[in-house]
């Protein structure tokens, strides 16, 4: 009688394929991970950026002073911009 050992060896186990999906998904999840602390950083930058600069104090001072016509210019740059798209 004569086994053949060779389909056993090509179809993984259960085990093996739970084992082989938890790696693919500690993996996914690690370049995630990586990928959102990248963004992170790179928008603390970028705020810490525009907070040095001139553009945040002067739109402070101009919502400060006229905050109804600043809402309405928010409104219409918005209505703008997802006309666009």
């Amino acid at each position: 009688m004569d086994i053949d050992t060779s389909q056993s060896a090509q179809k993984p186990g259960l085990a093996e394929r739970a084992r082989d999906t938890a790696t693919d998904a500690s993996r996914s999840i690690s370049e995630v991970t990586a990928a959102l602390k990248a963004a992170v950083e790179q928008l603390r930058t970028t705020v810490a950026e525009a907070q040095s600069g001139r553009a945040i104090p002067v739109l402070r001072r101009a919502v400060r002073e006229a905050p109804l016509t600043s809402l309405f210019a928010g409104f219409l740059l918005g209505a703008l911009l997802t006309r666009r798209r």
